[in-house]
């Protein structure tokens, strides 16, 4: 014979406050569960997004970003000339030469506080590859000039980026002339100028990495094969452009699961003690009714059953409103050092199914793990004992 659920309902209702603690101590573990795996898809996402999947981009052998890289002028020539990469609108091959390098700036609300910003400088063809990057405000710089642009999250975040403003770097001065958004990539934290100016700036004789659009992106394989049997481009590396850029998320976002995931732990041992404690205390405060409930019939394990259910039921409860607190965190935008660049990069809290579903089972293991060894001592719980309270 089970018992009803209306009398576990009835139940939870009369310990209003152990429950609303109870409750409200697994919402808080599950929020920051579900914080920490949010913020490590967004950083993901964001530089997922950065990269485009017919596009392609060229470093050298073992470097672990643009930064680090370095590719010669007589490659990139070559390049240019392949047989796989596409052709634009106007009949020249979408492939861009590019060089990447960090200065700094100051922070807004902070003038001591420093941050490294990506300058990239790029060319024509580099625009047509990155057609989600929009001009929101102002204009293109003109190449050929001391002109550039600067992304969204820069430009929220950074002081002397004010359209019109001059930027001193590579001991030169540089105009903005215009905002771009790039629909929340990375390009976001970087500012664009043009590549030749930016390394007749920095004394720079080499180019960081070389990007295009393939022709079909089934050829990558065969590309790189090629490459790496010419004498003259074995020291790159063709990589999808997708690819790339969840290579440089993986250690960041790795970083950020591992720091959460000890701080929930922690957080977690300590809201399944609270569940445990509630559940010993309500099988304490009810031993005749627990003894009744067994003299009427009902047997050890529909008891066990009806004790498990209450901690499932705190912890489903915890659980929801945990993860509906964590999807108000999808607003927020923060920016931190990118350590494969080691320049500043800003991105939001990503809520995925995914995720909701970790956390429900999450919540789920919690309430199991409170909630079985009280169920089980209040199954065991003898009748003549428990109808005498003790």
């Amino acid at each position: 014979m089970k018992i009803p659920f209306s009398y576990i309902w009835r139940s939870l209702w009369a310990r209003r406050l152990t429950t609303t603690l109870t409750i409200g101590g697994v919402a808080l573990v599950v929020f920051v569960f579900a914080g920490v795996l949010m913020l490590s898809q967004g950083i993901t996402k964001t530089l997922v997004d950065t990269g485009s999947p017919d596009n392609a981009i060229i470093l050298r052998k073992s470097a672990t970003s643009e930064l680090v890289s370095q590719v010669d002028r007589g490659t990139a020539e070559m390049l240019e000339t392949a047989p796989e990469i596409a052709a634009g609108p106007d009949g020249k091959p979408l492939i861009t030469r590019e060089v990447n390098l960090i200065i700094n700036l100051n922070k807004k609300g902070n003038h001591l506080a420093l941050g490294n910003v990506t300058v990239r400088g790029t060319s024509p063809q580099g625009l047509h590859l990155r057609p989600a990057v929009k001009i929101t405000e102002g204009r293109m710089f003109n190449f050929g000039s001391h002109e550039l642009i600067v992304g969204a999250n820069i430009a929220q975040r950074f002081e002397g980026v004010a359209m019109g403003a001059d930027v001193p770097f590579g001991g030169e001065h540089w105009t903005v002339v215009g905002y771009f958004d790039a629909g929340g990539s990375g390009f976001d934290s970087e500012i664009w100028a043009d590549a030749d100016q930016v390394m007749q700036a920095f004394n720079r004789p080499v180019y960081s990495s070389i990007t295009f659009r393939l022709k079909d992106p089934a050829q990558f394989d065969a590309l790189k094969a090629r490459l790496a049997a010419d004498p003259r481009t074995q020291y790159i590396e063709p990589k999808r452009e997708q690819d790339f850029y969840r290579e440089q998320s993986a250690n960041m976002a790795k970083f950020i699961r591992i720091l959460g995931l000890v701080v929930t732990i922690i957080f977690s041992v300590g809201a399944m003690i609270g569940a445990m404690i509630t559940m010993y205390a309500a099988v304490a405060n009810r031993t005749v009714e627990i003894g009744t409930l067994r003299a009427l019939g009902f047997k050890r394990r529909s008891v066990l059953a009806a004790f498990l259910l209450e901690a499932v039921l705190l912890a489903v409860v915890g659980g929801a409103i945990g993860v509906a607190l964590a999807s108000g965190l999808s607003f927020a935008h923060v920016s931190t050092v990118n350590f494969a660049s080691f320049s500043e990069i800003g991105f939001g809290f990503s809520l995925t199914v995914t995720i909701v579903i970790i956390a429900f089972i999450f919540a789920l293991s919690m309430g199991v793990l409170g909630g079985f060894l009280p169920a089980v001592r209040a199954s065991r719980l003898q009748i003549v004992n428990a109808l005498r309270g003790s």
